[in-house]
């Protein structure tokens, strides 16, 4: 089996590349490091290919004879997507028609697409269903959708088996706290461990549908390797927790002196946010992580990452 990964420096990507270690003859990452960084990759065996989804003709080298293709490389910050639209638009759906085609060419069995609860915006509905009217509020979630209108296009017309699996709140080791995407637990965690104040927006009582990177790692690769797995797919816990309850458990956990203060809302931020996963557990995907470990280790992560720091 040989595996590309798009977007394979990054934090979800560099844990496929970690999941596939002994399984696939052959790890390609193609990544241009605009958010990924190469030491994600430290210790694990793949080939780097340095560059843009943008760049047809390294793509087209990078898809030869590739089996499945994970497509995470994005412009992944929204507040960047609405400042930079078009360079969005030239990211997230002409370098994904550049991947789509050239696969289809070489033949590929399957391409997997990051997609994102985005798609979902403002509805207030919970749990979020696949068959929900998208509301998207982004250029960032709008090319999301597009992407996933995509697949589906070339699924019909050009044979190529594809799946987009939409995200939810993804977290784990490696995940960027400072990054143009960052996201609470990372940054909850980093503050607890170093003493710092956590700022939490609102009342802190906006829930969320955490998720354990290992186990959307997972759901990617159950909707790579099984056939007839295709179309659009939530994953996620299906759980709810407020956002004050997640910064309780990171400080108990870290033992952490912290005060919680709490800043203006966010505008724009969806009040709740939960997935149903059904549809894909009834494809045969069961996670196998419960969050209370999956943030142990994750709180281990950085742990370890603050004492190297503070070492050097």
């Amino acid at each position: 089996m040989k595996i590309l990964i798009t977007g394979g420096s990054g934090f979800i990507g560099s844990h496929i590349v970690e999941h596939y270690q002994g399984k696939a003859e052959e790890i390609r990452v193609l990544d241009n490091l605009r958010t990924g960084y190469r030491k994600n990759l430290d210790g694990l065996k793949h080939v780097f290919i340095e560059g843009s989804i943008t760049d047809r003709e390294l793509v087209a080298k990078a898809v030869e004879g590739v089996d499945y293709i994970f497509h995470l490389a994005a412009m992944v910050s929204v507040p960047e997507s609405m400042s930079k639209p078009g360079e969005c638009v030239d990211i997230n759906v002409h370098g994904l028609l550049n991947v789509l085609e050239l696969a289809a060419a070489a033949g590929v069995k399957k391409l997997v697409f990051a997609s994102s609860a985005a798609i979902y915006g403002d509805n207030p509905s919970v749990p979020k269903v696949e068959e929900m009217l998208p509301e998207p509020k982004s250029p960032y979630a709008i090319t999301k959708l597009d992407g996933e209108y995509y697949l589906d296009l070339f699924h019909r017309e050009r044979g190529l088996e594809t799946t987009a699996i939409r995200f939810f709140n993804v977290f784990g080791p490696r995940q960027d706290p400072k990054g143009a995407y960052a996201a609470a637990v990372p940054i909850f965690i980093e503050k607890a461990l170093l003493g710092e104040d956590i700022t939490v927006h609102g009342d802190g009582e906006q829930t969320r549908d955490f998720i354990y990177v290992k186990d959307i790692v997972g759901a990617l690769a159950f909707a790579a390797e099984t056939p007839g797995v295709t179309g659009v797919f939530n994953a996620g816990y299906g759980g709810q927790m407020t956002i004050n309850d997640l910064a309780g458990r990171i400080l108990d956990a870290a033992g952490s002196g912290s005060k919680v203060l709490h800043g203006p809302e966010r505008a724009g931020d969806v009040k709740h946010s939960r997935s149903s996963a059904a549809k894909l557990m009834a494809a045969g995907w069961q996670p196998c992580h419960q969050l209370g470990e999956a943030l142990a280790a994750t709180l281990d992560f950085f742990k370890g990452e603050l004492e190297s720091r503070a070492a050097r």
